[in-house]
């Protein structure tokens, strides 16, 4: 009797999605706990994580990384067409 042994790509991706949601869920759980148990020092790093946010320059950043992603998609765009034309050349 042949099994098969691999699983399916769907039940891969939903196995991974049921981990990750289990996970994130016992982080939360854990994240909860800390927070009940230091109230003050949780609200000072709470605080603390926000003033350093609101200090970086998150738009630039933001814009520089688009940028930066738009000038790269043009060559590859050209390096993509080059490819499907020498395909199509080598097909006739």
């Amino acid at each position: 009797m042949a099994k098969q042994s691999a699983a399916t790509p769907e039940d891969i991706a939903l196995r991974s999605l049921r981990y990750t949601k289990e996970q994130f869920e016992d982080v939360l759980g854990q994240t909860e706990v800390y927070i009940r148990k230091n109230p003050g020092q949780s609200l000072l790093y709470a605080f603390v994580a926000g003033y350093v946010l609101n200090r970086l320059p998150l738009g630039r950043l933001v814009s520089g990384l688009l940028r930066l992603s738009v000038s790269a998609l043009r060559p590859a765009i050209i390096a993509y067409g080059a490819t499907k034309l020498y395909q199509a050349v080598q097909e006739e």
